[in-house]
């Protein structure tokens, strides 16, 4: 797609009158799902004619009809202006939008929503590819209602994170979080392999937890939390993940907090470069024809 065509910016005004009806929709897909040239998905040849509607590609060889929205993402019942709209506000609303929200703002069933929702949310789940660098500091925490008896890391029911933040010298830089089960070596461990750089420096509490770690992670080092004043930047940020989760989602099951998760640190992650967020969402919900809305928990 070219640089030219790409949608920039946050105002709805704009988004407005750039995508005007489905056909402006239809239209940016294309452009995202064959930025790089045609090739049939069933025999690969890369010659093509018009297909069903003008937006379709259908292969010359095979006859196979390819659609610029095929996969599970844009298999909704919403129609796909609608669906570009939800789109926009989720990806460039500070706080994004709830379900019920959508459901008042379109006049949609909350429950079409929520499915198209969770599509979105897995949608922004991290490729995995920019792991952390420089100096992070790492902790868990838990969200959901207090229970009596419970103290430290005994969670009982409540949904047990952890979270990794990149501590800057003028402030934070990018942030990821994951759902455990436990705050054993072996579960912290695969989070520290799947989102930082075994170069970094990583800072943590004295958890016992952390410290068969340090054989495979040279540079972690561990310290008093000191009631978490010696990891502020952390904690700030473990109250905004709450605070968001308490005034917008009010209530997330165990089995897709990972898929808020997901929302929340695609939107911080890029917190500087708003500009060309709603394109980002776009062209992953375009390329990635394996998202469904089954949980993204393991």
């Amino acid at each position: 797609m070219a640089d030219s065509n790409i949608f920039r910016g946050v105002n709805s005004i704009k988004f407005n009158q750039r995508f005007k009806d489905d056909n402006d929709c239809l239209d940016y897909l294309s452009q995202i799902k064959w930025e790089n040239g045609f090739v049939c998905k069933r025999c690969q040849n890369d010659k093509f004619c018009n297909g069903k509607n003008p937006y379709n590609r259908r292969c010359t060889k095979c006859r196979y009809d390819e659609v610029q929205q095929q996969g599970l993402c844009w298999k909704t019942k919403i129609s796909i202006l609608i669906a570009f709209h939800i789109v926009f506000k989720i990806s460039t609303k500070k706080k994004g939008m709830s379900s019920l929200e959508l459901s008042s703002e379109f006049e949609l069933r909350q429950k079409t929503c929520w499915s198209f929702k969770l599509k979105i949310q897995q949608a922004m789940k991290s490729s995995l590819n920019y792991p952390l660098t420089g100096t992070i500091h790492v902790d868990e925490f838990m969200v959901g209602g207090p229970e009596e008896d419970k103290r430290g890391r005994s969670k009982g029911l409540k949904k047990l994170i952890v979270l990794a933040v990149e501590v800057l010298d003028d402030g934070v830089g990018r942030a990821y979080a994951e759902v455990i089960e436990h705050s054993s070596a072996n579960e912290l461990g695969a989070f520290l392999r799947k989102y930082i750089s075994k170069e970094a420096t990583i800072i943590t509490d004295k958890w016992r937890g952390y410290s068969p770690l340090k054989k495979e992670f040279p540079n972690l080092k561990q310290l008093d939390s000191n009631d978490g004043k010696n990891f502020k930047e952390l904690h700030i940020h473990i109250m905004n993940i709450k605070g968001w989760l308490r005034g917008i989602h009010h209530h997330c099951s165990k089995e897709h907090i990972q898929d808020y998760l997901n929302e929340y640190h695609f939107r911080y992650n890029r917190r500087s470069n708003m500009d060309t967020i709603f394109n980002v969402l776009v062209k992953r919900m375009v390329k990635n024809d394996k998202i469904s809305t089954k949980s993204s928990v393991a």
